[in-house]
């Protein structure tokens, strides 16, 4: 962990107002995102079903940022090339519930993206022991995915630190990110327990303050 560094924000467009979605991209940019996360969501693997091609093709012509596609959905390497060519950069999926994780990792990497692989607050650490150094990312959501606006789990912030230790030596390029009710008053609490990497939806383009506001108050806050 680098506190020195500077927190790489990842909006997640989610939570983003769809009528004027150039914009609040546009503006999130501005504002200093590292990239745009896209959550794809199927109504199968969680309770909810979300955005597709149309939306990371549409969001693919709107800024210059890295497209980053979290897919909570059954069978993600069907999707993969589809996404691919519509704009993704890179893929999040799953350990919970893939039939093949290694095949999936596999898959990414042939059609020449970063994969990241996503674990539920009810997963345990060493699940990723096996297939840690083939990834650019692991994702540890911070709470049980399939809607926005939920509170963070306290209990997530010990499996972090488990998390940067195993990445520490096995794989020290590989990034470490959050997804889950991340605010100004928890992005720190998982800073300090070791993520690099911050997926913001409901405190970012619904915040009062507005989307450039939110997002500095996002990259300066302290509350350790």
């Amino acid at each position: 962990m680098n506190l020195a560094s500077p927190r790489q924000l990842a909006p997640s467009i989610l939570a983003a107002d769809f009528s004027c979605l150039g914009n609040q991209v546009s503006e999130a940019e501005k504002a200093g995102a590292t990239r745009i996360h896209i959550d794809v969501m199927d109504g199968h693997f969680v309770p909810n079903i979300s955005m597709g091609e149309p939306i990371i093709r549409a969001t693919s012509k709107i800024t210059q940022l890295p497209l980053e596609v979290h897919l909570m959905i059954t069978n993600p390497d069907f999707f993969m090339e589809e996404f691919a060519q519509a704009g993704a950069s890179s893929f999040i999926v799953h350990y919970e519930g893939n039939n093949n994780l290694h095949r999936t990792v596999q898959k990414a990497k042939q059609i020449g993206k970063k994969i990241g692989v996503a674990i539920n607050p009810a997963t345990p650490a060493c699940v990723l022991e096996e297939i840690l150094p083939e990834l650019d990312l692991v994702l540890v959501m911070t709470v049980n995915p399939g809607f926005g606006s939920q509170h963070f789990l306290q209990l997530t912030l010990k499996k972090i630190g488990l998390i940067e230790k195993m990445i520490a030596l096995n794989n020290p390029e590989c990034e470490l990110e959050v997804d889950g009710g991340i605010d100004a008053s928890t992005i720190s609490l998982a800073e300090k327990a070791g993520a690099t990497v911050f997926v913001a939806g409901t405190s970012i383009f619904k915040s009062p303050l507005g989307i450039a506001a939110a997002m500095k108050q996002l990259s300066s806050s302290q509350n350790f």
